[in-house]
């Protein structure tokens, strides 16, 4: 328990794509029964804790994930927690993409006709922004590399350090502080 706010950050259940590597920003997939199972699973893991709000991306996916995880009827959809718009990467996997652009990395050089890390990077701001201002326990239910930009961004560094923070489908993520506001932290990561 902590005497400051915590920030939980759950990333949504499986998908198709999710489980075939390809980057899924936009297009709105279902989870599969697996992902369904392991939203349901979310419950017990957050079971005790209280939350002022509960946010999710407009994405099926994530909004699913948070019905599943029983927290449907308070989860409020913001266009701001969307997933990464991969724009002409969109459906295609990382070996797909380096076999004609190698060296690429999303982080780094972004997407054609989609985001760069640094648009990702304004609405992580924003979101951090809203977050900072409720000054209260949240609970978020999104997709990994806009968590992993919203995680760079609270700790205050660039975008583009989303790169270091892998996230696994349905896994819960803890940011918070450490002594005084003053100082986010990472305070538990990645936990299934």
């Amino acid at each position: 328990m902590s005497a400051f706010p915590q920030i939980h950050l759950v990333r949504h259940g499986e998908t198709a794509w999710s489980l075939s590597g390809q980057h899924t920003g936009r297009t709105d997939i279902p989870l599969t029964p697996a992902g369904e199972a392991a939203a349901r699973g979310v419950t017990d893991r957050l079971k005790g804790l209280s939350f002022a709000a509960v946010w999710s991306s407009p994405s099926q996916r994530a909004y699913n994930t948070s019905m599943l995880a029983g927290f449907g009827d308070r989860s409020v959809r913001m266009d701001d927690l969307q997933e990464w718009d991969y724009g002409a990467y969109e459906g295609r996997t990382t070996k797909q993409i380096l076999a004609e652009r190698p060296g690429w990395n999303v982080f780094r050089d972004g997407c054609p006709q989609g985001e760069m890390a640094a648009d990702v990077g304004a609405r992580a701001d924003r979101v951090i922004a809203a977050l900072r201002q409720a000054n209260a326990d949240i609970l978020i239910f999104s997709s990994a590399h806009f968590l992993r930009v919203l995680t760079a961004r609270w700790l205050g560094l660039p975008p583009e350090s989303g790169a270091l923070f892998v996230l696994d489908t349905a896994s819960i993520s803890l940011l918070g502080y450490e002594h005084d506001l003053s100082e986010p932290a990472v305070r538990k990561w990645n936990l299934k």
